[in-house]
């Protein structure tokens, strides 16, 4: 029994009807223009986003530009190789017109192990997601409507595939935010700040997080670790009771979470990152009308504040170090030992062969080899317990692997700060090899408090420890906290807020106030 079709062909009436006509009565020229334009679309999009898109507006622009395209290859082609022909001919485009683009997320995939199947999917797999996804659903509606409008009977039903690109936009435009702070009762609390917002260093437009009770309160920067690390979530949770008594501002560092789309390999050095640290500390002194601020450093941040101290002490109270690293070449270089040590305990001939395969650091197969290192930093520990309360306030916030569930990230943010630690530390670490503070900073001339957990590998403990013994400041404390490892700051958090309160602010402010007068 033959089907009557709904209605006459209507691609005989008006300009757009016989262009239509004229193609699906050629279709080598449908194809040809269908192949023109998907291949033109992809070497515009790896010319103008060669790390695909990486703001809000461009992956809006993107899951857009894909869907429409894919609905008029469809409509064009009149065939179901519209699905295959077009997101397969935009994504070679893409990748041969990649200009200036490195890293793991956007190198050739790696399969051996897990980091590089994770860099994949945050690189080319969030692509794909709002690009090549609307696509292959563009492609398929648009073959529907022109069957419909060659007169044949269709199934509207694949048709609420377009729902998926929908909500994909609703959740690109949800925006992030952080909550506000709260007095007793409930309601903001006057004259407290608690902002997400983008200041221009070098340059290049980097977030910054600023929470404090009071704007007249001393101001407190904090350096996240990494290279790469996006601490905003974190900062806002376990230093919420620290914003009582000063404005606490966490940076994401170009290349870092939601300042990922600063990553510019040509401008990504550590020189240009220490002037973003001091472009950011006179940014607060004009805006908080101070004039110096405190500096913390955790990790890769501390030996960032330990340069930018040296470079300006003048800007700064005082200078506390978290994790505080020294040398990162004779770090790695005793970690290799430590890994090989742990294999022999545990008879891990696997594990042992594995670290020889990468060889000695510094490692050329960055940042795999690193990251296989970071996977055994547990084992490497001393024994402890982190204290109950970091435990519990870290459990009860939800910030997931990474803080990736923190409301100060939208959901491009999120894959920002994944992709953001592969990259940023895999063009920033090389960078960090020839420092030894042991031989090139002996001396500082800001106050000095070192934060040490107990538990820390040797690998860096040992180094700090040397570091400390040597160095010249004019005040200098070590705080050491039997049950922290590497992120004391964090671990120790109630203690940190005293230390700040009942120690630095008084011994700084004193000292400085005791220079100002020449007593």
């Amino acid at each position: 029994m033959q089907t009557a079709p709904l209605k006459e062909p209507a691609t005989s009436e008006g300009g757009k009807g016989r262009l239509l006509e004229s193609l699906w009565n050629r279709p080598r020229l449908g194809l040809a223009l269908t192949a023109g334009v998907a291949a033109l679309s992809g070497v515009l999009t790896a010319l103008v986003m060669p790390r695909g898109p990486v703001t809000t507006a461009q992956a809006f622009v993107v899951l857009g530009a894909s869907l429409a395209l894919g609905i008029v290859a469809g409509l064009v082609m009149r065939s179901r190789w519209a699905l295959l022909v077009t997101p397969l001919l935009y994504a070679v485009a893409l990748e041969s017109g990649r200009f200036g683009a490195v890293g793991p997320t956007v190198d050739l995939p790696r399969f051996d192990n897990a980091y590089g199947i994770l860099a994949l999917l945050l690189g080319r797999g969030f692509h794909a997601l709002v690009g090549l996804l609307p696509m292959l659903i563009g492609a398929g509606f648009g073959l529907m409507l022109a069957r419909y409008l060659s007169g044949i009977q269709v199934r509207w039903t694949p048709a609420v595939l377009l729902l998926i690109p929908v909500a994909l936009a609703v959740w690109l435009v949800l925006p992030a935010r952080t909550p506000p702070i709260l007095g007793p009762d409930g309601e903001p609390r006057p004259g407290s700040v608690a902002e997400l917002t983008t200041v221009r260093l070098g340059r290049h437009n980097q977030t910054i997080l600023i929470r404090g009770a009071s704007t007249d309160n001393p101001v407190l920067l904090y350096l996240s670790g990494g290279p790469g690390q996006s601490d905003l979530p974190y900062t806002r949770v376990l230093f919420s009771d620290l914003a009582q008594d000063f404005v606490v501002v966490s940076w994401d560092q170009r290349g870092t979470g939601k300042s990922y789309p600063a990553l510019n390999p040509a401008t990504l050095t550590l020189e240009r990152v220490v002037a973003d640290t001091l472009e950011l500390t006179d940014y607060l002194r004009e805006r908080f009308n101070e004039g110096k601020i405190y500096l913390l450093g955790e990790s890769w941040g501390s030996t960032l504040g330990v340069l930018a101290v040296q470079e300006r002490p003048e800007l700064y109270y005082a200078f506390i170090g978290s994790g505080q690293m020294v040398s990162q070449r004779e770090t790695d270089q005793r970690l290799f030992q430590e890994v090989l040590d742990l294999a022999e305990r545990r008879g891990d001939e696997q594990l042992a062969a594995t670290m020889r395969a990468y060889g000695e650091p510094p490692y050329e197969d960055i940042p795999y080899a690193n990251a296989f290192v970071m996977g055994h930093y547990n084992a490497l520990y001393k024994p402890y317990t982190p204290p109950q309360a970091y435990s519990e306030r870290g459990s009860a916030a939800g910030l997931g692997p990474y803080g990736i569930f923190g409301s100060e990230y939208n959901l491009i943010d999120k894959v920002n700060v994944l992709r953001g630690l592969i990259d940023m530390f895999t063009l920033m670490y090389p960078q960090l090899q020839d420092i030894d503070f042991r031989e090139d900073v002996t001396e500082l001339e800001v106050p000095v408090y070192i934060l040490d957990g107990a538990a820390e590998t040797s690998a860096r403990r040992d180094l700090m420890l040397e570091w400390f013994d040597k160095l010249n400041a004019p005040i200098k404390r070590l705080y050491t906290f039997e049950n922290a490892a590497h992120s004391v700051a964090f671990e120790q958090f109630r203690a940190f807020h005293e230390i700040m309160t009942d120690v630095v602010v008084p011994e700084t402010l004193g000292a400085d106030a005791a220079a100002a007068t020449g007593q």
